[in-house]
């Protein structure tokens, strides 16, 4: 697969992370592989989406990864995300998720 492969660097100076890669295919623009690095620069963890699908929903496409793997180099343990049953165009607006409405939520 062609990808991009982007370095992107933390703006807040207390982040955990040094810089990620960023692997990003040139079709559809869907991150491939994400890898991190701690503070020190020293390969901290790797994150591969694994197995996109295209959701079409009121003729607009949503691309959406069935999977997500995480392994840390440093401690050795991993992490596998299962995504199942996504849902487009439910309603919800963005002032949904601000922090005082979430509040409210029970």
């Amino acid at each position: 697969m062609n990808c991009y492969v982007i370095e992107r660097k933390p703006e807040y100076k207390h982040s955990g992370y040094k810089r990620q890669v960023v692997w990003v295919d040139k079709k559809h623009f869907n991150i491939q592989k994400t890898v991190f690095y701690d503070r020190k620069n020293s390969l901290l963890k790797t994150l591969i989406f694994k197995d996109y699908k295209p959701y079409v929903v009121n003729g607009k496409t949503y691309w959406r990864t069935d999977k997500m793997f995480m392994v840390n180099h440093q401690t050795g343990k991993s992490t596998l995300l299962e995504w199942k049953k996504y849902s487009f165009g439910n309603g919800f607006r963005d002032q949904d998720f601000e922090k005082r409405t979430l509040k409210r939520v029970r």
